[in-house]
């Protein structure tokens, strides 16, 4: 926003230099974009008055113009500006200094045009700084002195501040509201602009209904009879305007956007003459017309929020008013609207019409919801000091109670010491939070602190600390270190630390890599087609739309890239976060996951060129899963969406109450996933849950026991579809504690075994610490053992 330095200095007293102002309004934390002048440093510009114009003998766009500066004879001027008699105009006289974009001087002379002297210059607003080229000759007020210094006459003595504020500071959107900030800033006192309220004169009223109570909670409008919309807008009004950067239009239209600069609320106007019925606050209808104020027709949605009468809309709400229904020259009648509008709700649909006005800017960041009836006032006082007219009643609608209501934030003093390391006394607390709008009650501990209604951003005792801190000023908070205590945390011996299994990994050739969270939806379907997918509500791209369910999702593109780059041999892993839906919400579980494609070993002149296959990777997991000494831990088959079903198996364990405990997945890729990556050579995956795979084993002593070891072989003949892994789970569960070790040492598929069978050799070790077993006790326990196979996998004894 930009503002006038004097017109600051209207509202608030500064015994302040421009370049104080501007340092402390950037210590604060208010960004200041830049300091401008409102126009060039020129001299010796005066008001003149064409008295005649006459046609210049000798070309056919110059005329020479006889000019009235107060001066005892009347100045000759050639010129080929658009110009008419008694006009009134700035006049370089001889010897004025116009600065000119190069930094140089032109310094104004006699001089003839095509013969015909010409003793001065006619200013154009881009000659004077004061506006874009093309805009012609700077217009001055008919009642302007001639002979007056233009300098003096516009106050052009003057800087613009440009403050770029952020989106939690919507009061400093607004002239009251910069004034404010430096007051409390600079201690200094804040004066408002005193205006009289307009008297009722007519008894006419409009009807008001709120329709859309969730998005608008607040609409005042009046009826504003006689208006005179041809009269002029005063300069003082036209030159603050210009200074923020907004071009004079209209008396009307003029006022509001003085209004909305003056005190941060956006209004409009409306030819009264032009509404039917009532005024609805309501939700557009799908597909409803809107032709607005800048020419451009809207087809609305239902999603947005518009002023209507009964038979229309009239306006997008917060946004621009519609053409039809805005104040002209013909217009006699006006209804003024003030309005709150909830800006959470608001929010961006100024930009999904791709639109973008200083309206929406201000009720997206938030207005003040007790402003509405006063700059309904101060535009009424306007209105009729300028342009004439007659007041009638201002309907007020509210659809919030509490809509003016702040919460109280209890304050404790200590949490100055504790968030900024210093102290700072009572007194100057209770200055900083009244000279900011708050309300104090003393407590033993602090103060109840009630924040003003226009700060929005004020809730919590932390946003308190951080105001004392901008006002007290961060340059005089001292840089020291705080104080360190040493926190000494042991570390686990139960847990393996991450490094170590990325190490690991390093050293058996891997890289890491580090992939978004976000992936593409087409790549989640592949790889998890029956999980729920979790997508963002804003994603950065339609390509990083979805939460990742397991970290593939992420390497497999970076595989597919090094590939399409001749790098064949690609070993990579990753350790970040996943993201599953359940029924109790997203659940997130830290994984660990690797890819291997390519060579097994760097291309060398000693080595044979053999590809990766299962059981490397398989090497690399069970290397992995060492580090955290796990013994009990199997590879069953498993059939997953993502991998080859030939070539793919889970890793599973079983906790101390016997349930089953999966801690990741490994295999190659599935075939028809390959192919739509467009991967001519076998990919190879695993993924683990890295907090199962930190959970170490301490060693532990076990003596050794003097009595001898007896190994009995059995012969088992099984379906061919069972795995040694579901012997071996079996064998742990049948309890016996004498059985110290098994083994498998053959397998048979072939004559004498039935077609569908195998055979499997196990060597079991049997040892007891107390005694020597003897045959009888074997022949239990293999028998206790055979049990337990044939109940639950059909085993028998090969014959």
């Amino acid at each position: 926003m930009k503002i006038s330095e004097k017109w600051l200095r209207e509202w608030v007293k500064l015994d302040a230099t421009t370049e104080e102002i501007e340092h402390q309004l950037i210590m604060s934390g208010t960004e200041l974009d830049g300091v401008d002048p409102v126009a060039s440093a020129f001299s010796n510009v005066v008001v003149g008055q064409i008295k005649s114009i006459e046609q210049h003998p000798d070309a056919d766009r110059l005329h020479v113009c006889q000019v009235d500066v107060a001066d005892d004879k009347l100045l000759q001027i050639v010129t080929n500006a658009s110009v008419k008699v008694d006009q009134k105009v700035p006049v370089a006289k001889i010897g004025a200094k116009l600065p000119e974009p190069d930094g140089k001087i032109f310094k104004i002379k006699k001089s003839k045009l095509r013969g015909v002297l010409s003793e001065g210059m006619f200013c154009g607003a881009e000659t004077l700084g004061m506006g874009e080229a093309g805009e012609g000759l700077l217009a001055l007020p008919s009642d302007a002195v001639l002979g007056a210094d233009l300098r003096e006459l516009l106050e052009l003595d003057d800087v613009v501040l440009d403050l770029d504020s952020t989106p939690n500071r919507a009061d400093l959107l607004s002239v009251i509201g910069v004034a404010r900030e430096l007051g409390v800033i600079m201690q200094a006192p804040v004066k408002e602009i005193a205006f009289e309220t307009v008297d009722i004169s007519i008894e006419d009223t409009f009807p008001v209904k709120i329709s859309a109570d969730d998005l608008c909670q607040r609409y005042a409008g009046r009826i504003i009879r006689d208006v005179n919309t041809q009269a002029e807008t005063p300069q003082w009004m036209v030159e603050k305007l210009r200074r923020s950067d907004i071009r004079s239009l209209s008396p009307v239209v003029d006022i509001t956007n003085y209004v909305m600069l003056e005190l941060g609320q956006p209004m409009h106007g409306f030819d009264f003459d032009k509404l039917e019925g009532s005024i609805e606050v309501r939700k557009a209808k799908e597909g409803e017309k809107l032709t607005l104020l800048d020419g451009k027709e809207a087809t609305l949605r239902t999603d947005t929020l518009v002023i209507a009468d009964e038979k229309k809309a009239l306006a997008l709400a917060g946004i621009m008013g519609g053409v039809d229904s805005a104040v002209s020259e013909t217009t006699r009648h006006i209804y003024l609207e003030s309005a709150y509008f909830v800006p959470e709700k608001i929010m961006g649909k100024a930009r999904s019409y791709g639109l973008h006005t200083d309206s929406s800017h201000r009720f997206e960041r938030g207005v003040s919801p007790d402003l509405q009836i006063k700059a309904m006032q101060r535009a009424t006082q306007l209105i009729i000091e300028l342009c004439g007219g007659k007041a009638g009643e201002i309907i007020d609608i509210s659809t919030n109670s509490k809509l003016q209501t702040r919460h109280t934030i209890a304050f404790e003093r200590r949490s100055i010491q504790r968030h900024l390391g210093i102290e700072v006394r009572d007194s100057r607390v209770e200055d900083i939070m009244t000279r900011l709008g708050c309300t104090l009650e003393s407590t033993p501990t602090g103060w109840d602190i009630t924040p003003p209604i226009f700060r929005f951003d004020l809730a919590t005792q932390e946003d308190i600390v951080e105001e004392i801190a901008r006002i007290y000023g961060y340059d005089k908070i001292p840089s020291r270190l705080r104080p360190l205590v040493p926190l000494i945390v042991p570390k686990q011996e139960t847990q393996v630390e991450e490094d170590t299994l990325h190490h690991l990994l390093v050293n058996r050739g891997y890289r890491e890599a580090i992939t978004y969270s976000f992936v593409p939806p087409e790549m989640e379907t592949m790889l998890n087609p029956s999980d729920q997918k979790i997508k963002l509500a804003n994603p950065i791209s339609e390509e990083l739309s979805t939460m990742r369910s397991t970290l593939w999702s992420g390497l497999l593109p970076v595989i597919e890239k090094n590939l399409k780059r001749q790098q064949n041999r690609v070993r990579l892993f990753e350790t970040g976060l996943s993201f599953i839906n359940t029924n109790d919400g997203m659940l997130q579980r830290k994984k660990m996951a690797g890819a291997i494609t390519g060579s097994l070993y760097p291309e060398s002149w000693d080595k044979s060129s053999k590809l990766v296959d299962f059981y490397d990777i398989k090497g690399d997991v069970e290397a992995l899963l060492a580090e955290s000494n796990a013994t009990h831990y199997y590879f069953t088959t498993v059939e997953h969406p993502a991998l080859h079903p030939g070539q793919s198996a889970e890793i599973i364990s079983y906790d101390e109450m016997g349930n089953k405990v999966v801690i990741g997945y490994l295999g190659a890729l599935h075939p028809s996933i390959e192919k739509k990556l467009g991967l001519n050579q076998t990919v190879f995956l695993f993924e683990l849950d890295i907090d199962r795979v930190r959970q170490k084993k301490l060693p532990n002593y076990s003596s050794l026991s003097p009595y001898p070891s007896i190994r009995r072989d059995i012969a088992l003949v099984i379906d061919e579809k069972i795995s040694f892994n579901e012997i071996a789970i079996l064998l742990e569960k049948t309890g016996i504690e004498q059985l110290i070790d098994y083994t498998l040492f053959d397998v048979y598929i072939g004559a004498g075994i039935a077609k569908g069978q195998k055979s499997l050799a196990l060597g079991l070790i049997f040892q007891d610490f107390s005694r020597t077993l003897e045959e009888q006790d074997i022949s239990c326990y293999i028998e206790t053992i055979m049990n337990v196979l044939k109940m639950k996998i059909g085993a028998s004894l090969r014959q």
